[in-house]
Parts: structure tokens; sequence; C-alpha cells
């Protein structure tokens, strides 16, 4: 296709395209092949734009994307087939983050693994928040900086060649194959890396693997824009917000809600601001406990993304170690994580404990103040030394109003911080922005936090706190009413069909403020084996999301999230998301996740004509 002709469309494309492509965040499991990400969608695109169809209905039945936009979404889609096709690349070797640093630590990091040599060739200067020693001393990167006039300057090197330079007008590269990589800066958008040569394709899923985890896509906002400056060949004005009153009315939100009286953190996303976290907390153990090892303490079938990206982190260092501490099940959280500081304090380790409170995918609260007991109480390490004291890293994600971290709160005698994603409740799903607040015990952790969201250039945007400004006030709220719609629906269907099992809290732990609006669902099954059991339980799984997916188009959807401000949101396994747990670890029942504002009685409606057809 000519590159004119191909604006052309990509221009009837933007004036056509579904509201969803910009609006929403989580998008449909049941049109999405996790295995296709990007290419299924593509591929269809790419068959419509030959037929020059941009009509809606058209564009509505391309198949999904991504599953969530932290991880990519079809305007990043069309934007990466639009600067490829300007390159004579392949979409796959185009990659947009919103990030102007990740994409250089996507390479550095792959190259570590593979001891490879990195030269980072740049014209002008590197972005502000590239931390040279860090990388070096707390990332363990290794690299040589060479700073060019232009790219036809760069010579042949002994590993791999990045060059980054600002592009102020997205258009094609100076394609010298002496260069590996380019990564392109936009000052509004983020940034593109182009792959070059397929000699490189092999970094093509390292790469997209760090966006998945450790930082975000750009973002459809920033795609849209992206996209305009391209078909008008001018430049997009970016809309102007009120910075300053937003921050501060969303930093006072986070406060409030958690009971905190320290500064929070806010991020692009819920894992960029856990990223941030372990390498902060990665950072102060270098600096402050030379020699030990460090211990990253994380559920092995909690969230998906936090259990992979600890795992990611300690890929990198041999100083770093995953325990896996059982919580679900027959495990009780407070006795595993007894186990486990005992033995981490008899090898004089440091421990960092990641855990999620309530459990997902089985909603269960540990007793409080036994947990309190065990991460405050005093151990010795081997040689009789006091030991070093545990980090408390709280995901708040499913009950944000619950206070942990106040003067008078239960977590007040353990160094904790607690992170929560913004895609949840905070936002009501309009943004992925994520924020984390600590207690005054973790307080001096914070600054080594902040240090590290600003190296990987992960702070939310302006339009990401304009949207938390306007929705984390009516969040408790939210809350609560999401809460009731959940527990009528719960008892409905204890009383419908008595031999599911249900996870959900209990009347004591919500009125001790623990109301979440997400319960999960073990449906009865039979069969004379394990193996029939379970695969009757999974298609009758798969039956019931059908048929409420099919009956109620407009509320229930099939998709991995929670705290939407509409509709009902449905999900099997439980714990699979976004494809990197365990076979083993995960749980095949279904994730219901409730808002304040759905149509409660047609969902019974349906369910009871569900158990009628069993």
């Amino acid at each position: 296709m000519e590159a004119d002709k191909m604006l052309d469309y990509i221009k009837d494309v933007l004036e056509n395209m579904p509201t969803g492509w910009l609006r929403l965040t989580t998008h449909r499991l049941d049109i999405y092949d996790e295995k296709l990400a990007k290419v299924e969608f593509l591929e269809q695109f790419e068959i419509l734009a030959n037929e020059n169809n941009s009509n809606l209905s058209a564009l509505n039945e391309l198949p999904t994307a991504f599953d969530y936009i932290r991880l990519g979404h079809p305007l990043s889609c069309i934007l990466e087939w639009v600067i490829a096709k300007l390159n004579d690349l392949s979409p796959e070797q185009v990659i947009s983050f919103l990030s102007k640093t990740s994409p250089i630590l996507a390479i550095l990091r792959k190259n570590l693994l593979d001891n490879r040599n990195t030269q980072i060739a740049y014209t002008g200067e590197l972005p502000n928040s590239f931390d040279i020693e860090i990388l070096r001393t707390t990332y363990g990167y290794t690299f040589e900086l060479k700073q060019v006039d232009k790219a036809s300057d760069i010579l042949e090197f002994d590993g791999s060649t990045i060059f980054v330079s600002r592009q102020d007008e997205i258009s094609s590269v100076d394609r010298n194959p002496n260069i590996d990589f380019f990564i392109n800066l936009h000052p509004d958008f983020g940034s593109f890396l182009l792959v070059n040569s397929e000699k490189n394709n092999k970094y093509i899923s390292e790469i997209q693997h760090v966006r998945r985890r450790e930082t975000v896509a750009m973002t459809p906002t920033n795609c849209l824009g992206a996209l305009k400056s391209l078909v008008k060949q001018s430049s997009f004005d970016t809309p102007k917000t009120n910075i300053a009153e937003n921050k501060a009315i969303v930093l006072d939100a986070i406060k409030e809600v958690s009971g905190a009286n320290t500064t929070p953190l806010v991020a692009s996303s819920g894992l960029s601001v856990q990223y941030a976290i372990l390498m902060g907390l990665v950072h102060n153990a270098l600096e402050n406990h030379k020699g030990k090892a460090i211990k990253i303490v994380v559920p092995p079938n909690c969230y998906g993304g936090t259990n992979d990206q600890a795992r990611r982190v300690a890929a990198c260092s041999d100083a770093i170690e995953i325990v896996d501490l059982p919580v679900d099940g027959d495990n009780d959280m407070v006795q595993s994580i007894a186990i486990v500081l005992d033995k981490i304090a008899n090898e004089d380790a440091i421990p960092y404990i990641i855990a999620e409170i309530p459990t997902n995918p089985r909603v269960e609260v540990p007793d409080l103040h036994k947990l309190r007991d065990v991460l405050s109480a005093k151990r010795k390490t081997a040689s009789g030394n006091e030991a070093i004291d545990p980090v408390f890293i709280l995901d708040q994600t499913f009950c944000p109003n619950v206070n942990f971290l106040g003067e008078a709160d239960i977590l007040s005698t353990v160094r904790t911080i607690s992170f929560a994603s913004g895609s949840k409740f905070p936002s009501g799903g309009k943004c992925t922005a994520g924020y984390c607040v600590a207690n005054k015990k973790g307080e001096t952790l914070m600054d080594k936090i902040a240090l590290h969201l600003r190296l990987c250039d992960n702070e939310a945007t302006d339009l990401q706190m304009e949207i938390l400004a306007k929705q984390m006030p009516s969040m408790k709220q939210r809350i609560h009413e999401a809460y009731l719609n959940t527990l009528e629906f719960v008892n409905f269907i204890k009383d419908t069909l008595p031999a599911a099992k249900i996870n959900f809290v209990s009347e004591e732990l919500a009125k001790e403020g623990f109301t979440p609006s997400v319960f999960s669902l073990d449906l009865p099954t039979k069969g004379d084996t394990v193996e029939e059991r379970e695969t009757y339980k999974r298609e009758l799984n798969h039956k019931l999301i059908n048929l409420m997916i099919t009956q109620i188009p407009n509320e229930s959807k099939y998709c991995v999230s929670y705290g939407q401000l509409k509709g009902c949101y449905w999900t099997i396994p439980a714990t699979s998301t976004q494809g990197t747990t365990k076979e083993d670890d995960k749980d095949y029942i279904a994730r219901v996740s409730l808002s304040p504002n759905m149509d409660v009685e047609l969902h019974k409606k349906v369910f009871l004509k569900f158990v009628e057809s069993m």
C-alpha cells in the first residue's frame, strides 16, 4: 500500500473508530487469542485496509488486540503498523512505549542475561531520568555511551547498538545497518522502538515482556495524537489539564482512603509502581546491607503480573532469590510468613514480602492481629545477631478502602508499603494508573522508590491524574454500593445452587471494612476421575460465562478487571492474568466482579436459567 493511500485510510479509521478504542482499559477475552496478541488484530485490520473499509461496523468486528491496554491496544497496534510500513519493517518490529527510558532498559536487560555488549549511541541528550550510575550498580546493566551527530556516523560494534534520538515529527528513519535498535523519543507521546533487521527479532518477545510487566504501552490518547500528527503531517496539541490541582486532589484522596500520613507516589500502572517498589527496595538493600542476600517472598498463585515481575527482578541478580509463600486453600498466610521469616532470619538475609489482602482469587483475609505479631516479631540470625525486619508490600487492589497504614492502624509497627492498581476502583476502569503509599515506619523507603519510578519514566501522565482526580472522591461510595450488589448476587447463588462453593468475605470481615465486589465461584462437578471432574467443571464454567455475555451483552463482559463503573465482569481461570502464571498454580474457577451500576435482578434471572439447564 502506498504511503499516501495508507495515511488517507488511517484518517478515515480515526474518524470512524469505536469509542472503546480510546476509552476502555480492558477488552473482551471471548474474541482474543493471547498467543496471537497484536498479530490477529493486524491481520484482520490489513484486510480492511486493502479493501479500504473503514466502516465502524467492520472495525467493531476486529478481534481483541490485547486484553488490557497496559500491554497494548488497537490504537498502539495501528500506530506500530503505520510506522512499520513507513520503514519497510514488519509490525512486530515496532513497539511503542509511554516511557522514554524503558525501551532502552528492555534491551539492556536482555543483553545482561545473554552476556552481550551494548552500545548506546545518541544525538543531543539522553532522557533526564537516565541515571547511568544506578543502572550499572542497582540493575547490573553494562553499556557504553557514544554521542553522535547523526545515525550514519555510527560504526560497527561488537554487540548491540541502540540509537536514541528525539523525533518531534514521526517519519521514517535512516536504517544504518550498524544500528540494531532505533529508539525515537517524542516529547509528548513517549517512545517508539524499531528493531532493525531480522537477526534481532529474537529480542521482540523480551521487549514486549518488559512493556507487559515493568511499564506500559503508549496510551490510547497518546497513540491517537501520534496518528493524527501523522495523517495531518503536523504537530498535535496536547490537551491542557490543571496539573497541580489534579495532583493535590489525587494525593489527598490516596492519603484519606489509605489512612496514611505520608506522601504517595502515582505511576502509569499498578505494575509500574510495583516495579519501582521492588527496585527501590533492592537499591536500599545494596546500600544499607552490603553483601546480604535479598529474599522476595511472594505467593505463587497471586496476581500473575506480581508473580512474574518479582521473578524477573530476581533473574537479573545472583543476590536476589524468590521464596514462595503459600497463602490460599489449606495454607494459612500467617503461619506461612512465620516459617519463611524464621528461615530468612537464620540466613541473615533481607525479607521483602508481597501479599494481597484479600487474597486472589479465593478472597481470604488472614487474622490481622496475628499477622501484625508475626511481622513485628524480633528474630535472631544463626550467629545470634538481630535479624533485619521485613518490609511488607501490601497489594490492596481488592480493598483499597481498608486502613492499614495510620498511626493507630493494625500494621503501624511494621514497615509497610501499600499499593493498588488505579485501573480498578480508583479510576473505575478509566485509566491504568497505580499508586503506592507507606506508613510512618516505612516512609524512609519512599525516596528510593520515587527515584526508580522516575528512572523508568513510569510516573502517571497528566491525563491519568485528571481522571483519578475526578473519580477518586466517589471511590468509597462506589465500593460500598458494588459490595451490596455482590452480596445480593452471592446470596442468590447460595440459595439457587447450594452445591457450588463460593469464595467471598464473611459478614464479620465486612463489618471490619473488607467489602470487595469480587467473588470466585467453584461450580459443582461430576465424573469418575479427577480429570473427568476437572474437565466437566471447566466446560460448565464456560457455559455459564457464555450464557451471561450473550444474554446480557450490554452489562456482562468476559474480561479481566475489577472495580468498574458499571456492568459485571467474568473470567476463568481466576488467576490467569496475561498468561504467565504456572499451569499448576492456576485456579480454574470463575471470578466474578460486580459494579455499583448494574441490573442484579437480570443477572439472577439468567443465572437461574443456567442452573435449570444443568
